[in-house]
This record gives structure tokens, C-alpha cells and sequence, in this order.
């Protein structure tokens, strides 16, 4: 296959639409539609995509948890200040983390957090630098972090956040993801509630968000790109959900590209998806052909990343870019607190 360039994907996005904070009301974001077709577009409130959902299409959720991975801590030897990211688990103890600044993090080191509540020493160093940390505590390691970990926000957020649980989906459950899935963030009870109650189904799936789904592409030609692995797991309901809706003719909906890239790599040839868990690393850019996907609600992503990357294989470079500069115009707020497009293949409203 030729080479796909990563300028493709590039546009100009004025700094002031980075959402800094997450709106009072979740579902009160604004929701732009685009016809993956036609690349049609109509602006909605969040909230409207009640009206667009048929009876017996299948909602695809990712119950993920943001677990509070940031943790500030002290160089036992010098007291200087060492900033570590928990990025995944290896065993009970030992986590593969991001040191900031790494030279401070050298193996043998020992870091202290919260006056020692919490220490960890540097035992190894991982692929890209990453450091494996052994940490010690006494009681159970989660409510430790709790109480000492800040959530790990993308760097253009710049505002502390206020609240911990407005950067976790209000359906999040299984712990292990290090960035949220945001596109879910616009999600209340109440509208789940309501869209069941229309005869929607919900089907939720895990996937734990690392931080390799926001790292650049840095390569001109993407298809030099690696992706890192995530762990995702489909349980037998979910699947039974999604094969039903595929068999009836209905659309498949996934909320966020994590959801996408799960049900994305545990399908087979035939489109079917059975219970299952495993690591993926897909990386879906144009030309892809969607075996389960009909549909896709998404945030407005960063020029040139990935993200970008995967919606344009869903509605095509041309109409994604045409949506990103409307949006742009029309002052849409942008990235993981920004408002949410709707990309489907039909702007009929079911009552």
C-alpha cells in the first residue's frame, strides 16, 4: 500500500476552543451530525441524539475506570521532585509508570509519596524509557492511590479539576485506564435510562485506555506509526448484543474509538463477535473496511493524531476535515471536556 501522510490530517485550531473545563450539564454539549456519505452536517445539543437512535440498534460502551494515576512524590536521597505516571500494571506491585523527569528515576532509586504513605523504588527500565516501580503501603494499594493520586489529565488541559469523577463516564466500573474515554463523558443516568427505555441496547465493553492512544505520530508516512497495546475484554452479553443488531439489519453505535478499536479487533472475518479478551494494538486510518462499526459518537480530536485518523476511515479525510473547520467556525469546544459529533449514515428521527 502506498504511503498515507500524516500533514493530511492536518488543520488549524485556535487555542482558545481546548475546552478547559467540563460543562455543569454533561449532556448539554453541543453535537455536530455528519452524514458519513454525503458529509451533510446539522448542529444539535448532546441530549437530541435521543431522537436519532432506532429501537433495536446496539450502543457500544466502554466501562473502563480512570484510575487517579498521577503521583507526586520526593526523591528519598535528594529531595528532589519526581512526578510518576502509572501507565499499566505488570504484577501485584510493580507498575510500568512515565517519570518526569526521568534521569532522576534511575534503577535503585526510591520515591517518596504523601510523607511515606506510599514508596517506590525503581527496579528497571521498560521500552521507551518507561520506568517499572516496585511500590510498598500498608492496607490495599487502590485507596492509597485514592488518596494520593491526582487524575492524570492530557497535557492541553491546563485548569485543575475540581471534581475527579467529571473526568470518568458515570457507567465506568473495571480500573485501569489512564485517560478517560471521553466520548462517554456526555452520557447522564437518566439518558442512558431513556434511551434503553426506547429499545435501544446498551452493550458494554472494556477496553483500558493508555497513553499511547494521544502519543504523536511522528512518522510523515503513518504506516511507519506503532501503536502501543491496550487490554480489552467483550463478555458474552455484550457480544450476543452487538451480533443481534448486526443480524437484524440494525446499526452498530460505538461511543469513542476505544469502543470502535475493541469491538474493531475482537471481530472475526465474518463480522461476529464471541467472548473473548486479549491486548490490541489496531490502528484504523482510511482504507480500513469496518467489520462491526455503523456508526460513531466521538470528541473533536488533535490534528494529526491517530483519532483523527480513525474517523476519517469512517466518513472519508474530505468530510472529516470540511466537519473540523464548520466546527471550528461555529466555535465548537474541542478535545476530552469539548462537545461531541455524530457520525452515521442517516439523519432520520425515530419517536
Amino acid at each position: 500500500m502506498e504511503s498515507i501522510k500524516k500533514s493530511d490530517f492536518y488543520f488549524e485550531l485556535p487555542e482558545r476552543l481546548i475546552a478547559q473545563d467540563p460543562l455543569e450539564d454533561r449532556s448539554g454539549s453541543r453535537m455536530l451530525m455528519l452524514d458519513k456519505e454525503t458529509g451533510k452536517m446539522e448542529h444539535h445539543i448532546f441530549r437530541e441524539i435521543m431522537d436519532y437512535l432506532a429501537p433495536g440498534d446496539c450502543l457500544v460502551l466502554n466501562n473502563t475506570k480512570v484510575i487517579p494515576a498521577r503521583l507526586m512524590g520526593i526523591k528519598e536521597s535528594t529531595k528532589a521532585s519526581v512526578e510518576l505516571l502509572l501507565l499499566k500494571r505488570r504484577e501485584a506491585d510493580v507498575w510500568e509508570t512515565l517519570a518526569k523527569p526521568g534521569k532522576k528515576a534511575k534503577p535503585g532509586t526510591v520515591i517518596s509519596f504523601g510523607d511515606g504513605i506510599l514508596k517506590g523504588e525503581v527496579i528497571g527500565i521498560a521500552e521507551e524509557g518507561n520506568r517499572l516501580v516496585r511500590f510498598s503501603y500498608e492496607g490495599i494499594f487502590e485507596e492509597v492511590l485514592d488518596k494520593l493520586g491526582e487524575m492524570p489529565l492530557p497535557p492541553y488541559i491546563t485548569h485543575k479539576l475540581k471534581d475527579k469523577n467529571r473526568y470518568q463516564t458515570v457507567y465506568a466500573k473495571y480500573e485501569g485506564s489512564a485517560a478517560a474515554p471521553t466520548a462517554g463523558l456526555h452520557f447522564t443516568e437518566g439518558l442512558l435510562h431513556e434511551i434503553e427505555e426506547k429499545g435501544v441496547d446498551i452493550a458494554y465493553v472494556t477496553l483500558h485506555v493508555g497513553l499511547g492512544t494521544f502519543r504523536p505520530v511522528k512518522a510523515e508516512n503513518i504506516l511507519e506509526h506503532h501503536m502501543h497495546s491496550e487490554y480489552y475484554q467483550i463478555s458474552k452479553e455484550a457480544a450476543d448484543k452487538i451480533n443481534r443488531a448486526k443480524e437484524k439489519g440494525k446499526r452498530v453505535i460505538c461511543v469513542g474509538t476505544t469502543s470502535c478499536r475493541t469491538v474493531e479487533s475482537a471481530a472475526d472475518e465474518m463480522g461476529k463477535l464471541t467472548e473473548c479478551s486479549g491486548n490490541t494494538d489496531i490502528f484504523i486510518y482510511p482504507g480500513y473496511r469496518f467489520k462491526i462499526l455503523d456508526a460513531l459518537i466521538t470528541n473533536f480530536h488533535l490534528p494529526e493524531s491517530t483519532l483523527v485518523m480513525l474517523v476519517s476511515a469512517l466518513a472519508g479525510k474530505e468530510h472529516v476535515l470540511c466537519a473540523y473547520e464548520t466546527a471550528i467556525k461555529e466555535g465548537y469546544r474541542f478535545f476530552s471536556f469539548g462537545d461531541a459529533m455524530f457520525i452515521t449514515n442517516s439523519f432520520t428521527k425515530y419517536k
